[in-house]
């Protein structure tokens, strides 16, 4: 199903269940006692629909679950094409992950179906719903039967209407990172305050995700060596990883003629070049390497058959340099240092997370933002739909000059 399609159906056809299941709610309501002492929940449900690299930025919240309720079963709600990194960062046992199939209108209605009968039988204690105002996770929330139900609420915002059964409900903050956000929804379950999020602690924002994917030393050697045999024009020099792709939302592409800029001056400076992504940007990463005319700058679009062996591969490079999105993220799971650009969204609410660096080595992630006055233009607020017409000027305003300087540096410190 287009995205387009999706949203129309959210905003429009979403609002109308919202209101007729708020009332039904409110008709047969029943008080949802907080979780503390010895009272803890059983079953306890993680909606997450959005883009894969949202569940790394999710890792402190199911780390926090965990230490909070550690004999709780965690279930964890999905698209069916993301399950993948679920299952790669074992966030719950397989028989405990659940999909939602979108790829056309009868499949979406009948998976809700079939999940809301599952989650009913469990039965389900606490659903948290970390979608910001989407109306099918709020939905969800509720066909699931769990009493305790946390999510974000628009409080007075107009036109983010998702229901009134949310009943541990937390304002969303989109000046605060969105981790510390997921937090403090694992905080609204053991609170009767609210606003549910007066109670919550001070936080920084979390080191470390939480999260891995354990390699063996021999199982990274044997990649890298698989790595170098297929593309002997790698060997001996360092490794630069380039994602230039923007993904469902293209406008937080750093310009493709940047990325080239960078490239040939990495090479020339005696490095190498791989441009990654899906299979269909393969197109775009042929004309990067044309553009850069080296033979050290090559196309391993595709070339990764799973996520694993992505981050097999970061782990055989030195540096990433990646638009805002999955890569970035996932980039945190391994030791490799990463240049990232934000543009249409802010890294004050998405920047990656610090990472596996020591921090004697400095930083692992550097963040890349002109702060032109548009800039960020995609929110909650608008459903991440620009009225950049194209022409993303705060990107392309983004100089190669310093991202190659801060490159070179990084290289030189590897």
């Amino acid at each position: 199903m287009k995205l387009q399609t999706q949203r129309w159906i959210d905003r429009w056809v979403g609002q109308v269940l919202c209101a007729a299941v708020s009332l039904w709610a409110h008709l047969m309501r029943s008080p949802a006692a907080a979780f503390g002492g010895s009272n803890s929940p059983r079953h306890i449900l993680v909606i997450l629909l959005s883009e894969m690299g949202s569940i790394v930025l999710a890792g402190p919240m199911f780390q926090a679950l965990r230490q909070r309720f550690p004999d709780a079963t965690l279930h964890v709600l999905q698209l069916k094409k993301n399950q993948e990194v679920a299952r790669m960062l074992r966030l719950t046992q397989d028989a405990n992950l659940h999909a939602i199939d979108d790829s056309s209108g009868t499949a979406l209605v009948r998976s809700i179906w079939r999940v809301s009968l599952a989650m009913r039988r469990l039965p389900l204690d606490v659903v948290i719903d970390c979608e910001l105002f989407s109306r099918i996770s709020s939905l969800l929330s509720y066909l699931t039967g769990a009493p305790r139900r946390a999510g974000f609420t628009p409080h007075t915002q107009e036109g983010l209407y998702r229901g009134s059964y949310i009943n541990c409900a937390i304002p969303y903050n989109p000046y605060q990172h969105i981790s510390l956000q997921f937090l403090s929804l694992v905080d609204a379950l053991q609170s009767e305050r609210a606003p549910r999020h007066k109670a919550a602690p001070v936080r920084a924002l979390p080191h470390e995700t939480g999260l891995a994917v354990p390699f063996s030393p021999e199982e990274l050697t044997a990649y890298r060596a698989k790595l170098l045999g297929d593309h002997p024009v790698l060997a001996n020099r360092k490794v630069v990883l380039m994602y230039p792709g923007g993904g469902i939302l293209p406008e937080r592409a750093w310009p493709a003629e940047h990325y080239a800029r960078v490239a040939h001056d990495l090479c020339e400076a005696g490095h190498a070049v791989g441009l990654i992504g899906l299979k269909e940007d393969a197109q775009l990463a042929a004309q990067i390497c044309q553009q850069v005319g080296s033979a050290h700058c090559i196309a391993l679009t595709g070339y990764t058959r799973s996520l694993r062996e992505l981050l097999m591969l970061f782990h055989a490079s030195q540096l990433l340099l990646t638009n805002d999105g999955g890569p970035g993220h996932f980039a945190s799971l391994t030791p490799i240092r990463t240049l990232m650009f934000f543009g249409p969204e802010t890294s004050r609410l998405y920047g990656p997370l610090p990472g596996l660096r020591a921090a004697s080595l400095g930083p692992q992630a550097t963040v890349f933002e002109s702060g032109i006055a548009c800039s960020p233009c995609l929110s909650a607020y608008n459903h991440r739909q620009t009225f950049c017409d194209g022409d993303n000027q705060c990107l392309k305003r983004i100089a190669p000059d310093p991202v190659l300087h801060t490159a070179l540096q990084a290289l030189q410190e590897a």
